[in-house]
């Protein structure tokens, strides 16, 4: 019956139930975020996760530029259904060096997190192309415009400088590099060895059958990683976290 009392007391001053309220989601607050400053990372890191190639990083920021996030999440949920359909679930490493992220739950069309590799070059490009003709019921608008929009790398060290900013690890090496690079990935004929030592699992393809390099070229190569850095028959959970 005192405590009762001394409630009321709180709730017959504004004031004081403030200050209280407060007080509750301050220490509430630093007993969540106060441990977050002694630990190295808060991302399990797993082997196999590495930054995007510089034509995979060009194709994500196309893929981002025309909305394709707005119907397909990258973010399959431990849920057996989700599982079952699309495969192991996401880990946080996968998205360690996406800014921003492309995790969600709004799904028009299927969850993208495992695209990569389950369909040809010449699949994407139709798809893309038409996507009515690989899909009758979709209702995703028509890319063939990435055919005809052809890219260099002429801004390529500067993003991968700003990626390198706000914590992706690209070296120096790589930023050297980065234009050879975004060429030798998309021409099978080229000496695209350094590019794989540097970008170990990437896709070397001409992925839009065409002599030019373009926006769609960029754009598979992205939807091609998708998923394909680590390798779930080998991967352990660590069960310290």
């Amino acid at each position: 019956m005192a405590f009762i009392d001394k409630h009321a007391i709180l709730e017959k001053s504004p004031t004081l139930l403030l200050v209280a309220s407060l007080l509750v989601v301050t220490v509430g607050g630093i007993v969540e975020i106060a441990p977050l400053f002694w630990l190295e990372n808060t991302i399990e890191e797993v082997e196999g996760v590495r930054p995007y190639s510089p034509l995979e990083l060009t194709g994500r920021d196309i893929y981002v530029r025309e909305g394709c996030y707005v119907c397909h999440s990258q973010m399959i949920r431990p849920m057996r259904d989700e599982v079952e359909r699309y495969g192991h679930y996401s880990l946080a490493a996968e998205s360690m060096y996406d800014h921003p992220f492309q995790w969600g739950s709004k799904r028009t069309g299927p969850d993208v997190a495992r695209v990569g590799g389950r369909y040809s070059d010449a699949w994407h490009v139709d798809h893309l192309r038409d996507p009515q003709s690989v899909v009758p019921e979709s209702i995703m608008p028509k890319y063939a415009f990435l055919m005809d929009a052809q890219i260099e790398p002429t801004h390529i060290e500067p993003l991968l400088k700003t990626h390198r900013f706000v914590g992706v690890p690209y070296s120096d090496e790589q930023i050297d590099a980065a234009r050879a690079d975004f060429r030798a990935q998309a021409d099978p004929d080229s000496d695209y060895d350094g590019m794989l030592e540097r970008y170990p699992g990437a896709a070397v393809a001409n992925f839009d059958g065409q002599p030019e390099l373009t926006e769609m070229d960029a754009l598979i190569a992205y939807l091609q990683i998708l998923g394909t850095m680590v390798d779930f028959s080998t991967f352990t959970p660590d069960a310290s976290r």
